[in-house]
């Protein structure tokens, strides 16, 4: 039986077994806090019933006006736990917590190249909103996709019609700063 809780500072020093995932994003321990300080509704594990820790996802809400929204920081499952339905388990939690406080949408950010999340992600009737260039950087920049999903409160589904164009990460920050 899989255990949904919040993650506490203490699963800080616990969840190298997860982050191992050479696509999963590792942030160093002020960035953890900062969440859990800020957001600790957003930040859930899930946990077997031996006290491994399975997986996790990290978000926040922000945004101004029609532009409230939930967001996906990192979410990963640990290899030993995938294909179980634990990553869509927990992206249903952090829709429902983005449902309360009245979001009109949740986003999040994907690498381009990885199919498999795509996919999850499509199938949880998430949309390819627009293409940010080279949003991930290391030995070779990467583009990512800025998937969102429309949630009850965006009735007309504003939120998800997509862009055109790609966009760089200058007119990225231009527009969150312009929200």
């Amino acid at each position: 039986m899989t255990t949904l809780r919040p993650f506490t500072c203490d699963d800080l020093f616990k969840f190298n077994n997860v982050n191992f995932d050479p696509l999963t994003e590792t942030y160093g321990l002020s960035f953890y806090t900062q969440y859990l300080a800020r957001w600790p509704e957003y930040f859930q594990l899930a946990e077997s019933p031996n006290g491994q820790i399975m997986g996790y996802i990290m978000g926040k809400v922000e945004g101004h006006l029609d532009n409230w929204h939930g967001h996906v920081t990192a979410l990963t499952v640990s290899p030993d736990y995938r294909r179980l339905g634990l990553a869509a388990l927990l992206m249903h939690f952090l829709e429902d917590i983005s449902e309360k406080k009245r979001a009109y949408f949740v986003d999040l950010f994907v690498r381009k190249s990885n199919k498999v999340a795509i996919n999850m992600y499509t199938n949880l009737g998430y949309i390819v909103y627009r293409t940010i260039l080279e949003y991930y950087s290391g030995d070779q920049d990467e583009d990512a996709y800025d998937m969102r999903k429309a949630l009850s409160r965006d009735v007309n589904k504003k939120s998800v019609i997509p862009y055109s164009q790609p966009i760089t990460m200058r007119e990225l920050r231009h527009i969150n700063r312009d929200q």
